[in-house]
């Protein structure tokens, strides 16, 4: 889920972070690493079992430990925390497609994607993924899993989960962008090369900033190691963060929300109509007159500035005369406190379908996030129950679901918005074989759907021959759109479907 941290999970104001010139100190108390005991080595356990995927007894093992990334003198650097799943009943598994999944924040672990919608297991949520789950939630066994057609692997970067700096390395050295990337590189490399997958196809699969990771690696992966993957989904993801930034001067952020505003107000039923028609018209105007309108800033004249309020009012619900006095620009927080202020509500940023009471109904800007409060317990109790109980995995740390000890993160730029998009460009220009699923919600507020779509049209170096390479999947929930059981069928469809297309 996350990906980004507020307060200590998933907050876009990290955005902010990532226009600024890159701060290079480490993140308090990082160089205790240094006088600290070295961690007790556990050694990987195996275990087998079997699950029913698409009517079909799929055999496996899984394989939960830590994978050791090492200086080229052979000195530990950090060890990596991570749930592998291959199939056991194949006749070459080599040849086997493998898919590499983690979450974002950064600062999460991949905890999201393993019990959410990936794995085998999965967590047991009521309803439609808007209500809270009665304590304790637990996992049962996931019959849209896309283990049936792919091997697993689940990474928790450094500083998440299990996963640790060594002795005598500070933590601070893995946090940032390039050194994410990097080691994470790494690992990947590691495991390959360990369980003899060269030959495998391969995937990389990013949710949230994982996305950013995602598209990162796939240029690394390529560069440092001749490493060219099949297939880079981005999963709620992002590849620019000026799409998400709204700023002076910056009115992108805005067009970018509006799709998503929509189509929250339509599923809310504050506006009425076909929500495919809503949210195409709604995407139009939001790069279009919109655009243009807010381009103007204040030489737009009273009468447009009117009409467009208007327009804005009918396709979000929210009154000509509050657009007005934001000057036309209403963020997706000061939406979420507005939309259902009359009913005393507050909406979530994750997933803009959870409605939840409001403690401050007059309040500008919501100070929670209903659809955060609803994942955060059952899935932290979920996995630490499943790896403990079931996997027989323990420790004595804190496995860390979302950690800000990263921060402060390092954004490696210099005047500049972190913007990936080329790095996933030149990966698609070098393989003109590497195909990009881009899979998105119509009610997610943190990372909305039309802001890939806006980092897509604009890879000016992306070359024409491989621009059909790049397909794109929405849903009706947001965010962890695969907690609404329909889109969960979905999405498993859509990315086996993404899979088995890369066949030769």
């Amino acid at each position: 889920m996350r990906r980004f941290l507020t307060p200590v999970f998933l907050s876009l104001h990290l955005v902010a972070a990532g226009a600024q010139p890159a701060e290079q100190t480490a993140p308090p108390g990082a160089e205790a690493a240094k006088d600290a005991p070295a961690a007790k080595v556990i050694e990987p356990v195996v275990k087998e079992s079997i699950v029913t995927i698409d009517g079909k007894k799929v055999a496996y093992k899984v394989t939960t430990g830590k994978l050791f990334l090492k200086e080229d003198d052979g000195k530990a650097r950090a060890s990596i925390f991570h749930v592998s799943y291959e199939r056991t009943d194949t006749k070459d598994a080599s040849t086997r497609p493998v898919m590499f999944a983690f979450n974002g924040g950064p600062g999460s672990s991949a905890v999201w994607l393993h019990i959410g919608v990936l794995g085998p297991k999965i967590i047991k949520l009521p309803g439609d993924g808007t209500l809270a789950p009665f304590p304790p939630a637990r996992v049962v066994d996931n019959p849209l899993s896309i283990l049936d057609v792919c091997d697993l692997v689940f990474i928790d970067p450094v500083s998440t989960g299990y996963s640790r700096a060594e002795k005598d390395v500070k933590p601070g050295e893995f946090h940032g962008l390039d050194e994410d990337i990097s080691s994470v590189g790494d690992f990947i490399r590691r495991w390959v090369s360990e369980h003899d997958r060269w030959s495998s196809p391969k995937y990389l699969l990013g949710e949230s900033y994982g996305g950013i990771r995602a598209a990162g690696l796939s240029s690394h992966l390529q560069s440092r190691y001749g490493m060219s993957m099949n297939g880079v989904v981005l999963l709620s993801s992002l590849l620019d963060f000026s799409t998400l930034q709204p700023a002076q001067g910056n009115d992108l952020a805005y067009q970018v929300f509006l799709p998503s505003l929509t189509g929250t107000a339509r599923f809310h039923g504050k506006i009425h109509g076909d929500r495919d028609a809503l949210v195409k018209e709604s995407t139009e105007f939001a790069f279009g007159d919109y655009a243009t309108a807010l381009l103007k800033g204040n030489d737009l004249d009273q009468t447009a500035r009117t009409a467009v309020a208007d327009k804005l009012a009918r396709l979000t619900g929210i009154d000509a005369a509050i657009w007005l006095a934001n000057d036309l620009r209403l963020d997706s927080t000061a939406f979420r406190a507005e939309l259902l202020r009359k009913e005393g509500k507050v909406l979530g940023r994750f997933d803009a379908r959870v409605a939840w009471d409001a403690t401050d109904k007059a309040a500008a800007r919501p100070d929670y996030d209903p659809s955060y409060s609803l994942a955060y317990g059952a899935f932290s109790s979920a996995l630490l129950d499943y790896l403990g109980r079931e996997l027989g995995y323990k420790e004595d740390q804190p496995y860390e679901i979302l950690t800000g000890k990263v921060q402060p993160w390092r954004w490696n730029t210099n005047n500049e918005v972190v913007n990936v998009s080329d790095r996933l460009a030149t990966a698609m220009r070098d393989n003109p074989h590497l195909r990009v699923l881009l899979m998105g919600g119509y009610t997610d507020l943190a990372t909305p759907p039309a802001g890939t779509a806006h980092s897509v049209r604009h890879m000016l170096n992306l070359p024409v021959n491989v621009r059909k390479n790049i397909s794109t999947t929405l849903y009706d929930g947001g965010h962890m759109f695969y907690l609404n059981p329909p889109d969960l069928i979905k999405c498993r469809d859509d990315i086996v479907r993404f899979i088995e297309a890369g066949k030769p």
